[in-house]
């Protein structure tokens, strides 16, 4: 390593030799050439390349050094041993070389030389950031008691420059108390977060996330879901809002707890239930078969768990089977011709709405419509009239005929007493005349 330094400080010695004999030949030309260079930030673990250039270069090496000034290549001579340093591009207006695997030792500030005369140089800082490593969570008690107090630690180390943590409970981003630690060139970051649990922290996620430059939008997360035991609560559910005799009742024991109460005792008046062949119990459900009077009572479902006791009370009361049923459905009445007469005296009374239940103990006297009873009428008077004409039309064709004696034989009689005379004798055909009155 000191034999190439001191070869190309040698060479470095020559070129200036060279450089000052044509110095006043280039004159100015030589002053307008100057190094240009960047600024480089890399994520630690990656690759940063370090570019040189040069506008106008009359075949001047170019070279690049270290933060410990160690050259590292000069022109396209690779001077320092070190695997990961390569060369890109070397030509006479540009030096690119690339460092692989980069750590937060290879931070610092790089120079670029031209040698010129005088030697030219230019700075270019490689910023290398900390990647801060996968959060974990502390302080979680399994399981945890409600109403306990907790405190949640997340904790990260390794970034650079220093990391930033949230807390969110399931989606919802709550507020923790953060603290940070230099620790060399990178930073340890916490961040604690106390609660007080209850029964509606059970089976909630509190997740830890990351934020930092270095992890673009990959931010690291650790997740925790928190268990809390908490004593039981119970309700009584019944399947029938008015147990009538003869029904079946369910009475449903809703209890909660964790860890889950199983089973339930179920007790009517503060004795246990004998009439097992009606009342069945079947996990926490009691069903009773065929209500009666004597299953009135205070019922009660009692659950218990490791952390404590709970009870719940129904009390029952069997109603009698409703006297009056309602009516079955009934075919509509067929139409029918009424009775005028009646219908003089019958009073209408039009149903409140259609589609309503009517109350079977409910009197209530209806009629038919007004339009239907003018209807009815004036089929009558018309059928009336109808009998009238026709009555009138047939005797009209059949009425009798009135005849005088002397009319009698005056058909074929030359004088009154010839026609007197034979009416007299035509008296014996008189029965087969007929005659007509009105």
């Amino acid at each position: 390593m000191i034999l190439k330094q001191y070869l190309f400080f040698s060479l470095y010695c020559f070129c200036g030799i060279v450089l000052k004999g044509t110095a006043s030949k280039k004159g100015r030309g030589t002053q307008s050439q100057f190094p240009i260079t960047q600024n480089v930030t890399v994520t630690q673990g990656g690759t940063a390349n370090m570019t040189c250039r040069v506008e106008h270069n009359d075949n001047t090496s170019l070279q690049w050094s270290n933060p410990a000034q160690q050259t590292l290549f000069f022109g396209d001579k690779k001077a320092l041993r070190d695997n990961r340093i390569e060369l890109i591009r070397a030509s006479w207006q540009e030096l690119t070389i690339s460092i692989s695997e980069v750590s937060l030792t290879d931070e610092g500030q790089y120079t670029c030389s031209l040698f010129t005369m005088p030697v030219k140089t230019t700075k270019a800082y490689l910023t290398v950031l900390g990647v801060p490593e996968k959060p974990e969570i502390d302080g979680l008690p399994k399981p945890a008691v409600e109403g306990e107090h907790i405190t949640l630690t997340c904790v990260t180390y390794g970034s650079k420059p220093a990391a930033d943590i949230r807390w969110f409970r399931n989606e919802k981003e709550i507020k923790g108390a953060k603290e940070v630690n230099a620790s060399g060139k990178t930073f340890t970051v916490r961040s604690s977060l106390q609660l007080q649990v209850d029964r509606n922290d059970d089976g909630v996620a509190y997740t830890c996330q990351v934020d930092h430059v270095s992890l673009a939008s990959a931010p690291q997360q650790a997740i925790e879901v928190l268990e809390v035991h908490y004593a039981p609560r119970v309700e009584i559910v019944p399947s029938l809002t008015f147990p009538h005799e003869g029904q079946y009742l369910k009475l449903d024991c809703v209890s909660k707890g964790n860890p889950v109460p199983e089973p339930v005792r179920w007790t009517k008046d503060g004795a246990e239930i004998t009439d097992l062949e009606r009342m069945i119990v079947e996990g926490r459900d009691l069903t009773i078969m065929s209500l009666n009077k004597t299953d009135n009572g205070t019922y009660r479902c009692e659950a218990r768990n490791d952390l404590g006791i709970s009870a719940a009370e129904y009390t029952l009361y069997v109603y009698d089977v409703p006297t009056t049923m309602p009516p079955p459905p009934t075919p509509p009445p067929r139409a029918a011709l009424p009775d005028t007469t009646a219908l003089l005296d019958t009073r209408v009374t039009k149903p409140a709405a259609t589609g309503i239940e009517r109350d079977p103990n409910a009197m209530e006297q209806s009629g038919p419509d007004h339009a239907l009873i003018g209807g009815v009428v004036a089929v009558v008077v018309f059928i009336t009239l109808c009998l009238i004409i026709v009555l009138g039309r047939y005797l009209a064709r059949h009425k009798g005929t009135y005849l005088t004696n002397e009319a009698k034989g005056a058909d074929d009689a030359p004088d009154a007493d010839t026609a007197i005379i034979n009416a007299e004798g035509n008296h014996a055909h008189a029965e087969e005349k007929k005659e007509y009155f009105i």
